[in-house]
Formats: C-alpha cells, structure tokens, sequence
C-alpha cells in the first residue's frame, strides 16, 4: 500500500507540475516571438533601435545640472572609490553626485568627505535619522538637499540619475541622458552584471538573467506599451516628472515604505503618462551598449537575502500597493502578472523537486521487490515532451543572449546556472513570505541590503 500510495503522489504531482510548466513555457515562448517579430521588423526598414552617441553628441546639449543620486548605508569599503572612479569617466559638463548617507555611519561619512573635499561635484547629505531606514527614504533626502541647492544657487536640474555604491558608471551614460531627457520621462540604461572571478555560478546567474531581461523583456513591455520598472541603477527621471510625483505624495518623491522604489516608480510615471524609455544605444556603431557594470552578489546566503528583497517587493508587496493598470491595457497586465508569476511558479518549482524525489524512490522500491514501474498516461508522456521541448529552447535563447553580452564561455555556462538560480529562488522564496508576513503584521520596512564589492581597477572595465 506504501507502494501504491508513493506511485498515485508521483503521477498526480508530475501532471500538476507538467501543466503549469507547459503555461510558464508557452508564456516565455509569446515573449519570445514579439522579440523575434519586433527586430525582424527593424532589419526590413534597415535601420537599427538607437543612434550611436557619436550621432547624439552633434546635437546641442539641453541646459540644466545633471543630478546623480547616490544613497549609501555602510558603504566606506566601496563608496570612495566609487566616487573617484565616476568622476574620472563621467564625459558631461555640467553635473552634480549627492550621496546620501546617516548620522550613524560615520566611517561612510568620512569616505565621502574625503572626496568632496577635493572635488565640488560631489555633495555629502547627512540625514536626520538614524539608518538604516529604507533605500527610498534616503534618497528623499537627497531631492530635499537638491531643492535647497537649487533655490540657492539658482539652477534647474534637468534630471535625477540614480546609481549605488558600487556601480561602474559608463562614461557616456549622461550624454544619453541629456539627449533623451527632454523627449521622455525616465530612462533607463541596461544594467550589465560583472562576471565574478571567484564565483562563477552564485554571481555569474545574475550575468545570465540581467543579460536576457534588459535585451528582451524590457525591449518587449517597450513595444506593448507596458509600465517600464527601472532598476534603480542607471536609470534617469526628468525633474519635472519627480517634481509631479514629489507634489502628489506630500513632497517626497521616492515612496520610504517601499522596499523596491525603483520597481513601483517606473510603474508610476507610466500611470501618470509620463514615456519610459529602456535606451540601448551603441558605445559605436555595432558596438556595445552603453550600460552600468557591477560586482553583484557572489555568496548563496547574501544572494538569497537579495532575491527575497526583490520577491517580496515585487511580487508579493508590490501586488498589494501597485495593483493592475487602471484601464484595461491587456499588454500592462499581462507585464505585471509575469512580475508577479513568482508566487506560483517557485511553488510549481518546489513541487516538481518533490517529484523527482518521489519517482527516484519509488523506482528504487520497485526495482528491489522485483515489481513494474507505474506507466504515466500518454497525455502526461505528451506534455513531458513538450515542456523538455520549451525547456530547450529556453536554454538555447537565454545562452544566445549572453553569448551576446558576454561571449560564448559564459553562454555555455548559462544552461547549468539555471540550477543554481531555481536553488537561490526557493530559499528567497521562504525568507521573503516571512519579511512579508512580519509586513502584514505592522513591521516597518527595512533596508536588508548587502555587503558590496568594487573592482580594484575599473579603468580596466571596459565601457
């Protein structure tokens, strides 16, 4: 009877998880083919998506300071040289790097000071409260401290870029946006993760994931007309559209009881009919985009802290704060539900792992008492077929985006990162139902960040 018992979990739980894989899969496939329609369509008309800054840099630059928001908790190992490295590349004319940092920090605070004593552009913001807060609380205190700047010394910002404390900033990345600005209400620049010499599988996942949703996905909710989530690093927004956002929610434009900011704002300013723009433009002419370059998590344990951020932000918090579109804009929803598809694909995930378990021992009984093994329903063998199907093709277009960004080596290493990456989300998905249930029960957010790296040369970063 224990048998029979393991057989009947086996075959019920593989068709419930060979059903949901086949909808995840075909989901992915739509993705897909409006990618492969879209570019399709540009080499027709023979012109690419971006002109090349050498073509943006004939155009007069539009007035206004460029101002970069930094917002910094216990970062004095990366921020100083972060600092040094952005001042160095940054190719603008007019711009300005407020860092915000708390009265509680005073190792950041230092690492700060040194630089903006030697340099004017770069501005130290203490706030008033002790940190850590939240990342978006501090970097209200950042656009209080530009607002006073500007009633000061009499300017008008034309936009705020945010960035973190270890990024590598590209030196063209504010001319892109003092071209684009006036044309749209935010931009965001493809983010490019740094493959990690000492961790190729925990950090080299984020090279493979970022590589495909800021080539594809983002180029696809573009073209449906979805809501743009920015990624908090190396996106830019117009200061009048923060001005708006500011006056709407009492003078702070970053929500502080958010957890993911960036995510929420991008869905804001395309609820507000502001135009977001995901700008992949050319280094050169066929050349590589100009992109934001970091070190991102290269440990199991800071990775799935990470991650659990980002799931409880988006997917689980985030469903309750942002809802769905007002109107009925099917390409908006059906952008929103795939943010959101974590909280049943990580359960389909769990249970498919149980299911390999479940028919390993239940081939192991059966082969020691000399019995058959269960047949599966052909139905069940036809939908096995087409989800390893999908699951090729899946691994065959996500290593051909990263062959794109970062060569043929990483791109075979992509197909077994897949595992490391499905281990990673189960174990953020059990931290982040707990950051979300405290949530629920009145616990105020907090900046769960981690600890950051900065490469000891940048200059030999290319781009």
């Amino acid at each position: 009877m224990l048998i029979t018992a393991i057989d009947m979990i086996a075959r019920e739980t593989t068709l419930f998880a060979a059903i949901w894989f086949l909808v995840g899969g075909i989901d992915d496939l739509l993705v897909d083919l409006i990618y492969g329609v879209r570019r399709i369509r540009l080499r027709l008309v023979g012109r690419e998506a971006w002109p090349h800054p050498a073509s943006v840099a004939l155009d007069p630059v539009p007035p206004g300071r460029i101002a970069v928001f930094v917002a910094a908790w216990d970062e004095s190992q990366v921020i100083g040289r972060m600092l040094r490295a952005a001042l160095h590349r940054f190719d603008h004319a007019e711009y300005a790097i407020y860092v915000g940092t708390y009265p509680n920090d005073p190792a950041t605070i230092a690492a700060v000071a040194e630089v903006a004593q030697t340099d004017p552009r770069v501005r130290l913001v203490i706030g008033g409260k002790a940190g850590p807060t939240t990342k978006a609380d501090c970097l209200n205190t950042l656009w209080r401290a530009l607002l006073r700047d500007e009633t000061a010394e009499g300017f008008a910002a034309l936009g705020v870029v945010l960035h973190d404390a270890e990024d590598i900033v590209h030196p063209l990345e504010l001319k892109v946006f003092a071209h684009w600005l006036p044309h749209c209400a935010t931009v965001q620049l493809p983010v490019m993760p740094l493959p990690h010499p000492r961790s190729r599988f925990v950090a080299g996942h984020y090279c493979d994931e970022f590589a495909e949703a800021h080539a594809k996905t983002l180029v696809v909710r573009q073209a449906l007309g979805a809501g743009l989530p920015l990624a908090g690093v190396g996106c830019a927004i117009r200061r009048d559209m923060l001005g708006t956002i500011a006056d709407a929610r009492g003078g702070s434009p970053f929500d502080a009881t958010s957890l993911t900011e960036d995510y929420e704002l991008g869905l804001t300013i395309h609820a507000m009919g502001g135009k977001a723009m995901l700008a992949r433009v050319p280094e050169s002419p066929g050349g590589r985009p100009v992109a934001v370059r970091a070190y991102f998590p290269d440990t199991l344990k800071a990775s799935t802290r990470q991650k659990a951020r980002w799931l409880t932000g988006i997917a689980l918090a985030g469903w309750d704060r942002t809802g769905w579109h007002a109107r009925a804009h099917l390409g908006d929803h059906w952008m929103r539900m795939r943010d959101r598809r974590a909280t049943l694909a990580l359960p389909v995930l769990a249970i498919a792992y149980c299911t390999l378990l479940l028919w390993s021992v239940s081939l192991s009984v059966h082969g020691l008492v000399g019995s058959p093994p269960p047949a599966l329903d052909p139905l069940v063998h036809a939908l096995l077929w087409a989800n390893f199907a999908l699951l090729l093709w899946r691994l065959a277009v996500r290593a051909a985006f990263v062959h794109r960004a970062y060569g043929w080596r990483e791109a075979c290493w992509s197909a077994p990162r897949v595992l490391v990456g499905n281990y990673i989300a189960l174990f953020a998905a059990r931290r982040a139902i707990g950051l979300y249930t405290r949530m629920l029960f009145g616990a105020a957010p907090r900046w769960d960040k981690t600890a950051h790296q900065f490469p000891d040369l940048p200059e030999q970063v290319a781009g």
